[in-house]
């Protein structure tokens, strides 16, 4: 079955970098935009309060990956690519001050993949 949420390894590169820094018990968010940049967030456990809204799209490198529903209602027929690359991200992010930042790409399911997820 196709994975609503998968990362480069690039990402998973950094991801394993953070955890060796900051510990295992880490987490994404994917933004909506405004300040954020609408960028996929990393924290630790307790640093952002998730709630009823959020959907857990799956998992990236062992970690959990998260939505708010709102937003999930734009991206719902995409597959999210979570990648890194050189620079400065938001400063919500754990990452921030690496010289990495993450960043998602994405691509449209196609109409067999939709099947898939809609039968699973």
């Amino acid at each position: 079955m196709v994975e609503r949420v998968i990362a480069t390894p690039a990402a998973l590169a950094l991801i394993e970098h953070l955890q060796h820094t900051h510990g295992p018990a880490l987490f994404f968010y994917q933004s909506g935009g405004c300040c954020d940049n609408s960028s996929p967030n990393c924290y630790l456990d307790g640093e952002l309060t998730l709630g009823a809204q959020d959907i857990r799209l799956g998992e990236i490198g062992g970690v959990p990956f998260y939505i708010s529903a709102a937003q999930y209602e734009y991206w719902q027929h995409t597959q999210l690519i979570i990648d890194a690359v050189p620079g400065q991200g938001g400063t919500f992010s754990l990452e921030c001050g690496s010289g990495q930042c993450f960043i998602t790409r994405s691509r449209l399911f196609t109409d067999e993949e939709t099947a898939d997820l809609r039968s699973g």
